[in-house]
């Protein structure tokens, strides 16, 4: 998890995809992420965020994006260029 200032960014990596969550006290849903306790998420609309108690999380923005896989001579390279070794 990154922060920068107040918002705090959140990454979550998948085989298939990326989730970027951007918002506020993000630590509680990476909490509940690694307890399995979080059953859904979603971004909270900003009119909304005066009616959440301090200290909770505040969802500003979710972006997910397909991670695409190339082979190259028995490893992967995904979109960021970031290669994985394969034994073959």
């Amino acid at each position: 998890m990154d922060s920068d200032g107040k918002e705090q960014k959140l990454r979550l990596v998948f085989v298939t995809h990326e989730i970027l969550i951007s918002g506020h006290v993000l630590r509680r849903i990476e909490t509940a992420i690694c307890r399995l306790e979080l059953s859904g998420l979603m971004k909270l609309p900003e009119k909304y965020h005066a009616l959440i108690a301090e200290g909770q999380p505040k969802i500003r923005e979710i972006v997910v994006t397909e991670i695409k896989l190339a082979l190259n001579k028995g490893s992967l390279i995904d979109a960021h260029g970031i290669r994985t070794f394969i034994a073959l």
